[in-house]
């Protein structure tokens, strides 16, 4: 499976397009996440906690992306995009995939 950012796949050319795919991953952190990164705040740095959560949330969306295209007999995605916003009482990281599910 191909996936792209880009709207075109360089020396491919588009045979169907199947439509617009999604899926999202709701990532919890927790307490001592939340201390660690209130630490590296004061003392400065980076938060190696808070990267494996948005690292562990952009793999599960795009993995469900790509089963979700293949299921349309997709073997490609185009014009993906992700989206990170943070829901409930800010301690969740939700991740929203999309893109458009084609035959190259």
């Amino acid at each position: 499976m191909i996936t792209t950012t880009t709207h075109t796949i360089e020396g491919s050319t588009i045979k169907t397009y199947l439509g617009v795919v999604s899926s999202e991953a709701i990532i919890g952190a927790n307490i001592f996440k939340d201390l660690f990164a209130g630490i590296r705040d004061i003392v400065g740095g980076r938060s190696g906690s808070y990267e494996q959560v948005l690292q562990e949330g952009k793999e599960t969306a795009m993995r469900e992306l790509v089963m979700r295209a293949q299921s349309l007999g997709a073997n490609a995605i185009v014009g993906i995009d992700l989206d990170f916003e943070t829901v409930g009482s800010g301690n969740m990281l939700m991740v929203v995939a999309t893109g458009t599910a084609v035959i190259i």
